[in-house]
């Protein structure tokens, strides 16, 4: 008789094993359940509902106009689409740098919706808050490096903390966040030396998007990973459309799974996708 497949929704405690036993975790971002159920087929471990949308779905500029309610009726789309990925939704911008009390009230809304987990971005700043989240029962993913809610005070989308003292104030929210009990933090276009030292240095579970191969796991935006629209992407987005179609693959099934085994073998980010 054959082994039956589990079918259930990863949790924080499946990825915390995948890390501890260097099996590189996958996450990509998806708005809607078309796409969810491609990537669920793909076996990808997360998905998050990023503020992203604000460019890839909304046709904006940034993601700063991105509304709660924006971020909530995504992640009950996604949440329809999937069975085993975990999903974690953004808390967009204005819904977390407000008191510890309002942004509870937001990420319930968000976990009510659907989410299994919710990303703040921000340093310190974001501890106390991220600290009132979690003693209260909603896990957190912080995201620091290149934070883009903030990309009017970091002057654009450039590269994060490539002079000693940025990397040293970098290294101390990570832990800063890390004891307020944030489970897994994003680290976003940052050296790669410095993505592998924040990993080491870490405990939770470390996903990179422009952070180096040395990270728990990858992040990428899904229409950026597929080319659309076509155009050029940052350093860090491979064009895993173009790579299947070469390797005879045909739809967007083939381009997410060779995403997948590319990371999962730690192909991917090489070199040509990471900073120095």
């Amino acid at each position: 008789m054959s082994a039956q497949v589990l079918t259930r929704r990863l949790t924080i405690s499946d990825l915390q094993k995948k890390a501890i036993n260097n099996e590189k975790i996958v996450m990509l971002t998806c708005y809607d359940a078309s796409f969810a159920k491609v990537l669920d087929m793909a076996k990808v471990d997360c998905i998050l509902i990023g503020d992203s949308l604000g460019n890839v779905i909304q046709g904006k500029d940034s993601t700063l106009s991105v509304s709660l309610d924006d971020i909530i009726y995504h992640t009950k789309c996604v949440k329809r689409g999937c069975q085993t990925p975990l999903i974690i939704a953004d808390m967009p911008f204005g819904t977390s740098q407000v008191s510890p009390k309002k942004t509870y009230e937001n990420a319930v809304k968000l976990l009510a919706a659907g989410a299994n987990m919710v990303k703040i971005e921000g340093g310190e700043e974001m501890v106390a808050t991220t600290a009132f989240l979690t003693s209260r029962g909603i896990p957190v993913c912080s995201h620091i490096g290149l934070t883009p809610q903030s990309v009017n005070t970091l002057g654009g989308y450039k590269v994060q903390g490539r002079d000693e003292s940025a990397a040293a104030k970098m290294k101390q929210s990570a832990l800063a966040l890390q004891d307020a009990g944030a489970t897994m933090i994003v680290l976003e276009a940052i050296p790669s030396a410095l993505g592998e030292e924040l990993s080491k240095i870490l405990d939770i579970i470390t996903i990179g998007i422009g952070a180096g191969a040395a990270t728990d796991g990858q992040v990428l935006v899904l229409q950026d990973m597929l080319n659309i629209p076509p155009g050029k992407k940052a350093k860090f987005v491979k064009n895993y459309m173009a790579a299947a179609i070469a390797n005879g693959g045909t739809d967007v099934l083939s381009a997410v799974e060779l995403a997948v085994k590319e990371i999962k073998n730690g192909d991917f980010p090489s070199a040509e996708y990471s900073y120095n």
